[in-house]
Parts: structure tokens; C-alpha cells; sequence
């Protein structure tokens, strides 16, 4: 790989969501049917507020925000369920994802996942799009104390991966994500998602790089 972005580059740590497969427009899908269940309409600002939250943080947010009557467990299970339908039959994986990982995988960049998502839902995104084989790292954020922008599912994934932060890459397509990071001292290729579109400006202002898709990574 050619790209200025790799040069010194032993690591490269991916978002999920976004980033690694094109499934942030169904979060806003289940929102809007999970809410529903309970007859209560989806508020316009709750994506702002919900962004950059563990699984966990944002089902403490819907509980007690809205008047769910079940538990947290409950809220996790069901979004999990319905989550993983649509991971399963209607998510793709970003363009050009797979000859960048076998680029990767071929020079020897070590390659982790570092996510808001479940651990459930990650690992078995992994395996229906083959990618267990590719990454020695996940983490999610109900792996650490702080979820982004905090630095600490950064940090947490190059300690696993035994890389340090400033020979880190990481792929983000959402703002604080991209803060998280930058605040983890790594570099930061902010990565095109239709669902941030309006941040996109925003997004380049924070990140080193910018890309529409991982084509133009490949040598």
C-alpha cells in the first residue's frame, strides 16, 4: 500500500457502524419500531444525543428517558434481536473493505475493531462476512470505563493489539469517534457515510484523512 496515510502505520483500528459495514441508517429503523412498541414517537434530536454511547449507555439513556417498563437486559436482548436480522440480510460491508484487509493482512498490519455496539452483535457480524480471521482485537464499549469521544476504547484495542497509539490508524465515520482517536493520539482517516453527510465538513476539519471508500487504499 502506497497511501501517505500508512506510512509508519503497524496497526489499523476500525469502527463498526459506518465505518467497517453500512448499517448506520437501521439503527435509526429500530429506534423507530422499538420505540413504537410502546406508542412513543421517535424524538428528531435522539440520534445526536444517543451518538458515540456504549450499548450499554444508551440503553440506561432509553430507560430513563422514555417509559419503558422493561430492563435494561430486556431493552439489550430485543435491540439485539432486531439488530441482528438486519445485520444478517441487509448490511453491507463498506466499498472496497475486502482487498484493504487482504492489503493489510499481506504487509502485516496487525487490524482491530472498536465499537459502541454489543459484543454479541460484533461477533457475529464478523462471522457472517468472514472476517473473524482478519482481526486479533475487539473491543466494545462495554470493554471500558468511558465511551467515545473518551480515548479509552482506543487505547484499550493498540494495548491488545501491542502497538503503540502513535503507529495506530484508525477509520471513524462519526464525529465523536473521530474525536476519540484523536484523543487517543492516533491518526484518523474519517471515512464517507450517508448518515453523517451533514457532519461532513466538520469531519474533515477533525480527522487527518478523508475518504469516499477503502479503493484508493490498495496499491
Amino acid at each position: 500500500m502506497k497511501h501517505e496515510m500508512m506510512d509508519g502505520i503497524q496497526a489499523v483500528i476500525f469502527d463498526l457502524d459506518g465505518s467497517l459495514v453500512d448499517s448506520m441508517w437501521m439503527w435509526k429503523a429500530i429506534d423507530i419500531e422499538y420505540l413504537g412498541r410502546f406508542g412513543i414517537p421517535l424524538p428528531e434530536d435522539l440520534q445526536s444525543k444517543i451518538e458515540g454511547m456504549s450499548f450499554q449507555e444508551t440503553a440506561a439513556y432509553f430507560k430513563e428517558h422514555f417509559p419503558i417498563p422493561d430492563p435494561l437486559e430486556k431493552i439489550k436482548e430485543d435491540w439485539n434481536r432486531m439488530a441482528w436480522d438486519k445485520y444478517a440480510n441487509e448490511v453491507p460491508l463498506k466499498p472496497g473493505i475486502p482487498g484493504f484487509l487482504d492489503a493489510c493482512a499481506r504487509e502485516g498490519i496487525l487490524l482491530g475493531i472498536a465499537t459502541s455496539n454489543s459484543r454479541e452483535l460484533v461477533e457475529n457480524i464478523a462471522a457472517v462476512h468472514g472476517l473473524k480471521n482478519y482481526f486479533s482485537c475487539i473491543m466494545t464499549g462495554c470493554d471500558v470505563e468511558r465511551g467515545k469521544p473518551a480515548p479509552d476504547i482506543y487505547l484499550a484495542v493498540a494495548e491488545g493489539l501491542g502497538v503503540k497509539p502513535e503507529n495506530c490508524l484508525v477509520f471513524e465515520d462519526i464525529v465523536p469517534g473521530i474525536q476519540a482517536g484523536r484523543n487517543a493520539g492516533m491518526r484518523v482517516c474519517a471515512v464517507e457515510d450517508a448518515y453523517s453527510a451533514l457532519q461532513r465538513e466538520h469531519k474533515r476539519r477533525l480527522a487527518d484523512y478523508y475518504i469516499q471508500d477503502f479503493y484508493g487504499l490498495v496499491s
